[in-house]
């Protein structure tokens, strides 16, 4: 192993050890691969909760995936209209769904349970609107898997953690993290990031001063000086 992977092995060990600390060691929650999938898409550019009563509603008008296949795309779009963008959103969903129908011959993930993680993230991202972010949220919530999906929150705190650089995607952090999570931690990771992405270390006027990584953020004095120019002003 290379000094630099054994570097940044050895901090994203100290993050997770002190939000450990902070947080306890949370488990991901385990549903359907396929709602999970499904529930995945519908939260793209929407809240958490506007997401849920849309995936709710698809499910009370369509109640088995294998019955949703043959749904026209204005129904489904009907169904899911809470969550914003909703004739994009159909199209995803029922390019997902004919998919895995016509390779497993049913709307279902069942077969990805006997690969291992590479090739089922290859399956999934090959998937009509299914990127690295939603296939790793399959892994994790569906199957269980060592994986830590990089959303907004753990996006924003990879870049200012210095793990990636400032322009880099979340695809990009998310391979980072990959390479570099302690084992069997990732999960425990992605929801503890989450929950100081949301309670802390927010977009906009960041709680540095709460932060349990103050000591070890190289963006905290970056953030005090913006802060300090911005009250000057």
């Amino acid at each position: 192993m290379s000094a630099t992977r054994r570097d940044g092995r050895a901090r994203v060990r100290v993050v997770a050890d002190r939000l450990r600390r902070r947080y306890g060691r949370p488990v991901a929650p385990r549903h359907a691969p396929l709602d999970v999938l499904i529930g995945t898409v519908l939260s793209q550019h929407t809240t958490e909760r506007t997401a849920h009563r849309a995936f709710r509603e698809l499910r009370r008008q369509f109640p088995r995936w294998a019955d949703t296949v043959h749904v026209p795309h204005d129904a489904i779009a009907a169904a899911i209209r809470e969550s914003g963008l909703a004739h994009v959103k159909a199209a995803r969903i029922r390019g997902i769904l004919h998919a895995l129908a016509e390779q497993f011959g049913r709307p279902t993930l069942a077969p990805l349970r006997q690969m291992s993680t590479e090739p089922a993230m290859k399956l999934l991202t090959a998937l009509p609107g299914v990127g690295s972010k939603t296939a790793a949220c399959v892994l994790l919530f569906g199957f269980g898997r060592d994986v830590c999906p990089v959303d907004t929150h753990v996006h924003r705190l990879a870049r200012r953690l210095g793990w990636v650089g400032s322009g880099a995607s979340a695809a990009a952090a998310q391979q980072w993290i990959a390479a570099h999570v302690p084992q069997r931690r990732a999960g425990e990771l992605h929801l503890n990031l989450i929950r100081l992405g949301r309670e802390v270390c927010r977009a906009v006027r960041p709680r540095c001063g709460q932060c349990p990584l103050a000591e070890i953020c190289p963006s905290v004095r970056a953030v005090t000086a913006a802060r300090a120019r911005s009250s000057a002003g």
